[in-house]
């Protein structure tokens, strides 16, 4: 949750934080069946029949966005229309993730999962975690036989010339922070909130206008309370994000290793999705389109939402979550 505001704050603002914290919406979904579990990992069985899905959210944010509430759940959605999606839930960094490299992440504990779900199953990978799944797919081609990418990043300048040096300057200050485990909660907060302040200080003006029990109302309490919280990232892979990523364009340089060997999308030879927000501004279409225009034969799917409202909005069902369906099903 928030902190409270100093009072010299723009008064709208302030009261929009104020109702945030006094609506009474507490999440309440049950946490499905876990099939798996290693260290503070899960993959979580939403059930259905049809496709098996392994859904890989990022290692920053919890993974119940894609099941934020029961009227704005994408995976209860796919599991209710034939398909039988499951979820890995990174879990909270422990000791021994918290040593943890992209590599390990990959070719251990992604590589784990997919080895404990049976036959082939299509990976669907959210922002970060698409990166993870396409690596983990050029992995394992006869373990993974398609691959959806939702707002996945690729060419971390494209959209800002200056993002290179500016992440290679915050690499070196977070350094001794970064070498002491991992990057804190709060620090990924500020990173974000950095590139959206004004859509956040928006967001919260409005607020207190709106019936604190109806469904827009409540969904944005679940939403921010989700956004608030949120994981601490493993130093080493902070380090190879921030400074390998942002700061030196590895992916797009052909730079980026798992395990030794460069990640190249052109080398994928299985059906793939790609999904690019329109209005994002985490993951700007410019980073993501050249990943799709990399991937031979990939399709593309453009939603008008952002980078979070294109999973859970309230034109996700319509925008994203029946165009996958769609395309899975045509498979």
């Amino acid at each position: 949750m928030p902190p409270l505001p100093p009072p010299n704050l723009d008064p709208a603002f302030v009261r929009g934080i104020a109702a945030y914290r006094r609506h009474p919406y507490q999440r309440d979904l049950a946490d499905p069946p876990v099939l798996w579990s290693e260290g503070g990992s899960r993959l979580l069985d939403y059930g259905g029949t049809g496709p098996l899905l392994l859904v890989v959210p990022s290692l920053i944010n919890r993974a119940y966005v894609l099941d934020l509430a029961a009227e704005r759940s994408m995976l209860r959605f796919w599991a209710a229309n034939g398909v039988h999606p499951v979820l890995l839930d990174w879990g909270w960094p422990g000791p021994l993730e918290r040593q943890f490299t992209l590599t390990d992440y990959v070719a251990i504990r992604l590589a784990n999962a997919i080895a404990a779900l049976p036959g082939p199953v299509t990976l669907v990978g959210y922002c970060m975690g698409g990166l993870l799944t396409l690596a983990a797919a050029l992995r394992a081609p006869t373990r993974v036989n398609g691959l959806v990418l939702l707002a996945t990043p690729w060419d971390f300048h494209a959209a800002d010339p200056q993002a290179g040096p500016r992440a290679s300057a915050a690499a070196i200050q977070l350094g001794p922070m970064l070498a002491a485990g991992a990057l804190p909660v709060d620090a990924v907060h500020g990173m974000f909130a950095m590139q959206g302040a004004e859509g956040v200080a928006a967001r919260y003006r409005t607020f207190p206008d709106l019936d604190p029990a109806s469904e827009r109302a409540r969904m944005f309490v679940a939403l921010e309370d989700w956004l608030w919280d949120g994981m601490p990232l493993a130093g080493p892979v902070a380090a190879e994000c921030i400074g390998g990523w942002y700061g030196e364009n590895t992916p797009a340089t052909g730079q980026w290793r798992i395990d030794g060997t460069i990640v190249d999308p052109a080398a994928l030879r299985m059906p793939t999705l790609v999904a690019i927000p329109s209005r994002d501004r985490i993951v700007p279409p410019e980073s993501a389109a050249p990943l799709a225009g990399l991937i031979p034969g990939a399709t593309i799917l453009r939603p008008a939402g952002g980078h979070v409202g294109m999973v859970v909005g309230a034109r996700a069902h319509s925008e994203l979550w029946q165009p996958v369906l769609g395309w899975l099903h045509a498979q």
